[in-house]
């Protein structure tokens, strides 16, 4: 029987990249061809449903009943990555929820695999997140750690906490995203269009051929990081 992987991308902080990683991760699986239903937690301006709305609906965080919703799509749909944009300060009534309804547990028992991805920059407040969430969770949820040096690329506080070598003892990944330029990243924003359109498409982004070709050279760098995974 066919399963399935629910993935989860947050780390709670505003501001670290969340909604990029989401997207980032959106292309990469319509790139591989890999079947997706993403959920956008985000009431206001959630990105998934901004540029994936294709493949996107928006969810309710603070309700238990919309939050079943991402278990009940992976178990009726399954082989259908399940990706969970999470907006800040939403991680509470997430983990909440994980814990009430048993929902490490069920996936363990429906064969499916339950992925946090927990984006940070290179604050010291990335690492307290990160230490809560691993003495919540222990080894229950497959952790990918994502530095992403949009916001920096000095992460010796996470390396000197020990919380990285901690969270990699239970398994793990480390996924980097490098840097890209500030004004193709603003440009793809102003024009509220796909990773796709960016490195593909002229006229619906005015980005110039040399900005399309470093976008898709900075996805290729992602992707690798990615594959490394196993979504």
């Amino acid at each position: 029987m066919a399963t399935t992987n629910i993935h989860l991308i947050g780390g709670e902080k505003g501001g670290v990249g969340k909604s990029l990683m989401a997207r980032v991760l959106a292309q990469y699986l319509i790139d591989r061809q890999l079947p997706f239903l993403g959920f956008d937690t985000d009431r206001s301006h959630g990105a998934l449903m901004r540029f994936y709305s294709a493949y996107a609906s928006p969810i309710l965080v603070d309700q238990a009943g919309s939050l079943d919703a991402i278990v009940e799509a992976a178990v009726d749909q399954p082989g259908r990555r399940i990706l969970v944009d999470l907006a800040a300060q939403t991680h509470d009534a997430l983990a909440n929820w994980i814990e009430d309804a048993g929902v490490i547990s069920l996936a363990d028992e429906m064969g499916m695999k339950l992925y946090y991805w927990h984006v940070m920059d290179t604050g010291k407040d990335s690492v307290d997140l990160l230490r809560r969430l691993l003495d919540r969770f222990g080894s229950g949820l497959a952790y990918v750690l994502v530095r992403n040096q949009v916001r920096g690329n000095d992460f010796s506080t996470l390396e000197q906490s020990g919380e990285q070598a901690r969270a990699i003892a239970m398994g793990a990944n480390i996924v980097s995203v490098k840097k890209l330029n500030e004004h193709v990243i603003q440009q793809i924003d102003a024009s509220s269009s796909s990773f796709w359109q960016a490195k593909s498409d002229r006229d619906a982004t005015g980005l110039g051929l040399m900005d399309r070709q470093r976008v898709r050279m900075w996805l290729r760098d992602v992707y690798r990081e990615i594959d490394d995974v196993g979504v």
